[in-house]
């Protein structure tokens, strides 16, 4: 690529001046109260700006952002709240008061993007459209359609949606591999409700991971900002290419308290892949795993295993039938990298193979003893849930599932019971859908196949520790 000229170059500073100066100016008008002002009252006119520079244009990017903003919309949802009333139950109560609202509705906006006009498909974030009875979509040019949900990925943040396929405008997906610190980038999308907005930014960092309670990470990071709204809409490349769905924003002060240039975007390639699979398997990701379990290297272990220092994942425990079995992997084996991406610790392990397709080839960097090693492992399916029966008939009527990897990367650990039958011996054993099952005395584990496995010889009592909201109980299974 040749070098841009040095009038360009200017040209591109003083655009970004005039943007920064215009962004105070907006925001202060916003924030003070309605003053009023002479009528000859002395502002810059923007017609004083110059439209070339050493006979250069200035740049603008209205010219992309033309095609790119007919394929963002805003996404609303509705869903219906039961009103937990203690008195609704008193006949006496109905009759005094027999207007009381039982229930309520709860509205949300966000962010969504076209990328396929034909179909009408629509990307959006899995929050954004959690929990909702119904959802709409309105289009840049005032249409408003009802959208049919196709599926959503949690631990991704990943949802599909459907809209009637008339007179829609799609993005283009662009390889996002590709995307290097330092591209300019620009987000699309619906913040605080207030209508489309943009703004653009650089991008700050690629492969960034390791923010608690955001599931599977692979973020783009930017300093365009991404406010509340902005979730679920488009990052774009000055190609006018999707290369991000936008989806979270940080600051210690809490969402509400303004951008701080710390956004992140979910890779367009990897959206692609969790869009691919809801669409073609009825709203279901299926992943692959190498099928071990993990803990993090400390120093006494980097010590006794004769590593150079405290990084890694150190292989526990290798399920039988499981891709690591299959590749060699052995307990005591500490895992430093995977298809030449370092790992640091056992949630690095576990986020990239949330990553990674079933049948997909991993190189593992190892060191077994002290030295090393490299083996290749193709990842196999895991089941995402068993049903109680299966592992004791004591837990018959329940079935237990994997944790949203949102609440692992929080710190919690543990089995989620997804359902339990009415009048089953599950409920009869104090077993309530959205209990975490997070120790039993029929062994150690840390996740549904670790839970599963503790089941080889059932014990002959058995006692689950349980956590129901921020209690937690002993219950024996009977």
């Amino acid at each position: 690529m040749r070098p841009r000229p040095l009038p360009t170059l200017f040209a591109l500073t003083l655009a970004a001046a005039f943007g920064g100066f215009a962004a105070t100016a907006i925001r202060d008008g916003l924030e003070a109260p309605a003053q009023a002002s002479p009528a000859a009252a002395a502002l810059p006119a923007v017609s004083a700006l110059p439209t070339a520079v050493g006979g250069q244009p200035v740049p603008s990017l209205a010219p992309m952002l033309a095609r790119v903003t007919p394929a963002v919309v805003s996404v609303h949802t509705k869903q219906t709240i039961r009103i937990r009333n203690p008195f609704a139950n008193d006949p006496m109560f109905r009759r005094m008061f027999p207007n009381i609202p039982q229930e309520r509705i709860n509205e949300s906006l966000g962010s969504g993007v076209i990328i396929d006009a034909k179909n009408g498909y629509v990307l959006t974030n899995h929050h954004v459209i959690e929990g909702a009875d119904e959802v709409s979509v309105t289009l840049s040019d005032g249409r408003t359609l009802k959208a049919e949900f196709t599926g959503s990925d949690p631990d991704t943040d990943i949802a599909v949606m459907k809209i009637p396929a008339e007179n829609l405008s799609s993005l283009t997906l662009a390889d996002s591999d590709a995307l290097k610190v330092g591209d300019f980038v620009v987000a699309v999308g619906n913040p605080f409700g207030i209508g489309q907005t943009v703004t653009s930014g650089i991008v700050s960092a690629v492969g960034r991971s390791g923010l608690r309670g955001l599931g599977y990470q692979n973020f783009i990071q930017t300093d365009a900002s991404i406010n509340p709204g902005n979730s679920g809409g488009a990052l774009v490349n000055l190609n006018g290419e999707l290369v991000g769905i936008n989806t979270a924003s940080f600051n210690p002060q809490g969402s509400m308290a303004g951008n701080i240039g710390l956004g992140f975007a979910i890779p367009a390639n990897l959206a692609r892949n969790i869009k691919d699979q809801l669409i073609a398997n009825d709203g279901v990701v299926r992943r692959g795993s190498l099928g071990l379990e993990s803990q993090d290297v400390d120093a006494r272990l980097a010590q006794a295993l004769q590593l150079d220092e405290p990084r890694g994942a150190v292989v526990t425990r290798v399920f039988a039938g499981s891709a690591a079995a299959a590749a060699g992997l052995k307990a005591g084996d500490v895992i430093l990298a995977a298809n030449g991406q370092r790992i640091d610790s056992r949630d690095a392990l576990r986020n990239f193979e949330g990553l990674q397709a079933i049948g997909g080839r991993v190189s593992l960097e190892v060191r077994r003893d002290g030295k090393p090693l490299q083996l290749a492992a193709t990842l196999r399916e895991q089941p995402k849930a068993y049903a109680g029966k299966d592992l004791d008939e004591r837990l018959g009527g329940a079935s237990f599932a994997e944790l949203p990897e949102r609440l692992r990367q929080s710190g919690a650990s543990g089995v989620l019971i997804e359902s339990v039958a009415r009048g089953s011996r599950a409920e009869r054993n104090g077993l309530r859908s959205g209990d975490v099952v997070v120790a039993a005395n029929a062994g150690d584990f840390e996740d549904l196949p670790g839970f599963r496995a503790s089941f080889t010889r059932p014990p002959a009592q058995l006692v689950l520790r349980v956590m129901r909201g921020n209690a937690v109980a002993n219950l024996l299974m009977q």
